[in-house]
C-alpha cells in the first residue's frame, strides 16, 4: 500500500491480536505515540474475518498466549510479527522503531514466574531485507535462549552464526532490496534450538559450500560466513535451492570428571 506520511515521517497502519487486555492495550499505546494507527482484536479469527485486512502494514499476534493448549505439561507460547506494507526505503527508520519497541515491550511482558524447563516457543518474523532491522531481532532472540537456559550468551558464538546468516540472507539472497522479505522462525526450548533464516533470492549451488570440517577453508575470503555458521551450530542444513537455511544449538554438555 502507499506509504503515508505525517511531519515528514512515515506512518503506519499496524494490526495487534492478542488475548490479553492488558499486553494488547499496552502494545498500542507505545505504537501510538510513535505516531502509527493501531487497530486491535483479541483472536486471530476475528482478524481474519476483517474486511480492510489487506490495508495493515503490519501485523503482531499473540504477544504472550497463542491460544492453544498446552501439551505433555509443556507451556506453549508463539509470536509473530509480520511486514506487510511499508517496504519503501525511506520507510525503514520508522520500521526499525516499531519493530524496537514492539520486541522490547514482549521482552517486559512475557515472563512470569514459569518452570522456564517446560517452556517451549515458536517466533516468526518477516521483515523487509535492510540490516538495520535485523540488530533488534537478534537482540531478542539471543534474550530468549538464554531465559530458556539454552545458553549463556557470553560464553556462546551463537550471536555470531545468527548475524551471519542474516547478513548472508540480506546482503547476498536479497540483494539488501527491502522489496524482498526475510522470512526468521525459532523454535526454543531448553534442549534445543532450531532457527530457520529464508530469503526470496535466486539461492545458489550449495554443493559448492567448502568443507567445513577443513580448517584451511576459514581463511578463505569467500564462504568464510557460512564455514562459521558450520562450525558454530550442532547442526546445519541448506534448501534444494539454497535461500534456506536451517540451524540447531543446544547446551554444551561438561565434559565428564577424570
Amino acid at each position: 500500500m502507499p506509504l503515508n506520511e505525517r511531519n515528514g515521517k512515515a506512518t503506519c497502519t499496524i494490526l495487534i491480536v492478542e488475548n490479553s487486555d492488558d499486553v494488547r492495550a499496552g502494545l498500542a499505546k507505545e505504537l501510538e505515540t510513535l505516531g502509527h494507527r493501531v487497530a486491535l482484536v483479541s483472536e486471530r479469527d476475528e482478524a481474519i474475518a476483517r474486511d480492510d485486512l489487506v490495508e495493515f502494514d503490519l501485523v503482531v499476534s499473540d504477544l504472550v498466549n497463542d491460544g492453544g493448549a498446552a501439551t505433555d505439561n509443556q507451556i506453549v507460547r508463539s509470536f509473530k510479527l509480520a511486514v506487510t506494507g511499508m517496504r519503501a526505503r525511506r520507510a525503514i527508520p520508522a520500521l526499525h522503531n516499531i519493530i524496537e519497541r514492539t520486541l522490547s515491550f514482549k521482552l517486559r511482558c512475557i515472563d512470569s514466574t514459569d518452570d522456564f524447563s517446560r517452556v517451549r516457543e515458536k517466533i516468526d518474523l518477516e521483515l523487509p531485507s535492510d540490516l538495520t532491522l535485523m540488530n533488534a531481532v537478534l537482540e531478542y532472540l539471543l534474550d530468549r535462549v538464554a531465559k530458556l537456559g539454552l545458553i549463556q550468551v557470553e560464553q556462546s558464538n551463537l550471536y555470531v552464526a545468527l548475524d551471519e546468516a542474516f547478513v548472508n540472507a540480506v546482503k547476498h539472497g536479497n540483494r539488501s532490496d527491502p522489496e524482498k522479505l526475510l522470512r526468521v522462525t525459532a523454535e526454543l526450548s531448553a534442549h534445543e534450538a532450531i532457527f530457520t533464516v529464508e530469503d526470496e533470492g535466486d539461492g545458489f549451488n550449495v554443493s559448492e559450500i567448502p568443507d567445513p570440517c577443513d580448517p584451511a577453508n576459514l581463511f578463505k575470503s569467500n564462504g568464510r560466513g557460512v564455514l562459521l555458521i558450520y562450525n558454530i551450530m550442532d547442526e546445519v542444513e541448506y534448501s534444494e535451492r539454497g535461500n534456506r537455511l536451517k540451524m540447531v544449538a543446544r547446551p554444551k554438555r561438561e565434559a565428564p570428571a577424570t
